[in-house]
């Protein structure tokens, strides 16, 4: 598609086919991670939110590192669109939230000031699991880490525990006027998660430099669990084009997203918030329960289908889906390893859920891509997998599709020497690649570059690290996938999970199932 050079850059002051959704008054909200998913997801509620209500919820976004969304929204006068892509076609809406926009590692002692600032009420955090400066195997602060200890010894902080920590500290210090630090990332219990770093970094600090933060953090300080659902697939130039197309203006930075969104929270707000059920978001006390259905069921078995697909060839979740094998597997890993784990929302209808599952990978106009999805596994599984891998083991069943799931980690980051992955799998960014390729170019086997990542290294943590048998299977599916390939691995795993069923349930066979 060519667009025409003549088009202006988006604005206020562009006649585009879409106008803001809102202007908000002020800044209420504080926003860290200023990436895709933040502006096609609570960049929406929102809008949604002030659209009924009015107020000055508007949002400050702290980009961590990189400009390019920061210039972008300055140029363009804090907007952008978020396109929703389904088979049927692309609708485009200009959130409009935005008030302000800077970089946090360039100024660091500004997100200091803007926690400190009475006029923000909420701080939300979209920093990713790995933002969170914590230790997988032990869940607590990293003090070994160089960013946080040189946090704790004074400066502008650069980590964001050491930001939330030391913002509470300048509030307390100006009187403490009530705020609440929602988390939006992928964690457990988010909310208590986040809570527990932030006091874990302030006492840390030399006696007495903290006391003061800690009593306010007792009386005026909440940090609300929250889960959120939606795909957001990286932006492609193709989708600029047809953006401008359809906006009549240049828009450096869409965000393509699903037409599906979710948002589940704790209310538990100390300084009010916005009206985000405008948007459809759920208040809820059973956020732990949303949060473990999205990660096992949708994370999870995601998870498995970009591994699979990535080692397949395919570049995209929807090609990868279409391929039989892959979603018997999706499934099997769903219904028999995952489900069994998961405490059901009392008003969620799980058949429904899970069928819309389906639906939202098969999307093929979305295209999200295989190694976007299989991308930093050594976090993301870190929070997926392990307890229900535990729970089936403890009740004396080889999760075999899971233990598959993570054969196939291990083999698109770490693949064995004559193996090749495949360019999708190459593509994969992982911040433990550089120490697992060492464990492969180093082992014999399967079996032995399992036992170093889950047992020496213990990635998946302490448990499942003495798990000699499942620790087995993961070796058998490794080899498998480079001797025989991937499909070879998924009838064997496939095939395997089956057999597990019927031998805990005999009810459990196709006819049963009718």
């Amino acid at each position: 598609m060519t667009i025409n050079a003549d088009l202006r850059i988006l604005s206020r002051a562009t006649p585009a086919a879409t106008a803001p959704l809102v202007s908000p008054t002020g800044a209420g909200i504080l926003h860290l991670g200023l990436g895709s998913f933040h502006r096609a997801h609570q960049a929406m509620y929102t809008a949604a939110a002030i659209q009924q209500d009015g107020g000055d919820w508007g949002i400050v976004g702290v980009a961590s590192r990189s400009r390019t969304v920061v210039d972008a929204l300055r140029a363009q006068d804090f907007l952008y669109s978020v396109a929703t892509i389904s088979p049927s076609g692309t609708s485009l809406a200009i959130p409009g939230v935005h008030t302000d926009a800077f970089v946090g590692a360039e100024h660091p002692e500004r997100v200091v000031s803007q926690i400190a600032d009475s006029g923000i009420r909420i701080v939300t955090l979209t920093v990713t699991e790995n933002g969170y400066s914590y230790s997988p195997a032990t869940q607590h602060l990293d003090l070994d880490d160089p960013i946080v200890r040189a946090d704790l010894q004074g400066g502008a902080p650069r980590s964001t525990i050491g930001q939330l920590a030391r913002g509470i500290q300048a509030r307390a210090a100006a009187g403490g006027s009530p705020l609440s630090i929602l988390s939006c990332d992928n964690l457990a219990s988010n909310g208590e998660h986040t809570e527990k770093l932030v006091r874990e970094f302030l006492h840390a600090l030399p006696a007495g430099e903290a006391s003061e933060a800690l009593a306010f953090l007792d009386r005026g300080v909440t940090f609300p669990s929250s889960m959120v659902d939606r795909i957001v697939p990286s932006t492609t130039p193709q989708l600029r084009d047809e953006v401008a197309a359809l906006l009549g203006a240049h828009d450096g930075i869409p965000v393509p997203g699903e037409p599906f969104t979710m948002w589940a929270i704790e209310d538990r707000f100390a300084g009010g918030r916005p009206s985000w059920e405008a948007g459809g978001a759920v208040f809820t006390d059973e956020v732990g329960r949303y949060e473990q259905m999205k990660v096992r069921l949708l994370n999870g078995t995601h998870s498995l289908i970009a591994y699979l697909g990535a080692l397949r060839g395919v570049g995209t979740i929807p090609e990868a889906i279409g391929i039989d094998r892959i979603a018997d597997a999706a499934r099997a890993v769903m219904r028999g390893e995952y489900e069994p784990s998961v405490e059901v929302p009392a008003d969620v209808d799980i058949r429904a859920y899970e069928a819309e599952l389906f639906e939202r990978w098969g999307n093929s106009a979305l295209g999200h891509r295989t190694a976007q999805v299989g991308s930093d596994g050594s976090v993301k599984l870190r929070q997926r997998i392990p307890e229900p891998a535990l729970l089936a083991l403890g009740q004396g069943r080889m999760p075999h599709l899971i233990a598959l799931t993570v054969a196939g980690y291990l083999s698109c980051l770490a693949p064995l020497p004559g193996f090749d992955p495949g360019t999708h799998a190459a593509s994969m960014t992982d911040p433990a690649r550089e120490r697992l390729a060492g464990f492969s170019a180093s082992v014999r086997d399967g079996a032995e570059l399992a036992r170093r990542v889950i047992t020496d290294l213990q990635l998946f943590g302490a448990e499942l690290a003495h798990q000699d048998a499942f620790i087995a299977r993961v070796g058998e599916l490794v080899d498998t996938i480079r001797r025989r390939g991937v499909d070879a691995a998924l009838s064997d795993a496939v095939s395997s999970a089956e057999e597990s069923m019927l031998e805990t349930n005999p009810m459990n066979t196709k006819e049963g199932r009718r």
